[in-house]
């Protein structure tokens, strides 16, 4: 059962950034944090730029670190699916959300 946490580890993680970020993007619109500067840009997308950083930096580890202890086979090939696909996710479902986020 080990190997499955380890499989689906990518995608949860994906899924707990998703959160995270149209959470942040909500909160950012209804409370004005695109009305406060930060260094080079506001703080509603400074937040979600470190959300997102930090995200695939753990989805690196993930890839790295996943996979060890477990012997080659049918598991070894579905964790490392896994952390690919969830690093995937995160790249292309949320980069769009970052840089092109509008407050109505």
């Amino acid at each position: 059962m080990n190997w499955l946490w380890r499989a689906l580890a990518g995608l949860i993680l994906w899924a707990v950034l998703f959160s995270a970020v149209y959470g942040l993007h909500g909160a950012g619109c209804a409370l004005g944090w695109r009305r406060v500067p930060v260094l080079f840009t506001d703080w509603h997308h400074l937040a979600m730029w470190l959300v997102w950083g930090v995200g695939l930096v753990l989805h690196v580890i993930l890839l790295r670190t996943m996979p060890q202890g477990v012997p080659p086979g049918r598991s070894r090939w579905l964790i490392v699916a896994g952390a690919w696909i969830g690093l995937g996710s995160t790249l292309f479902t949320l980069f769009p959300v970052i840089a092109t986020s509008t407050c109505l």
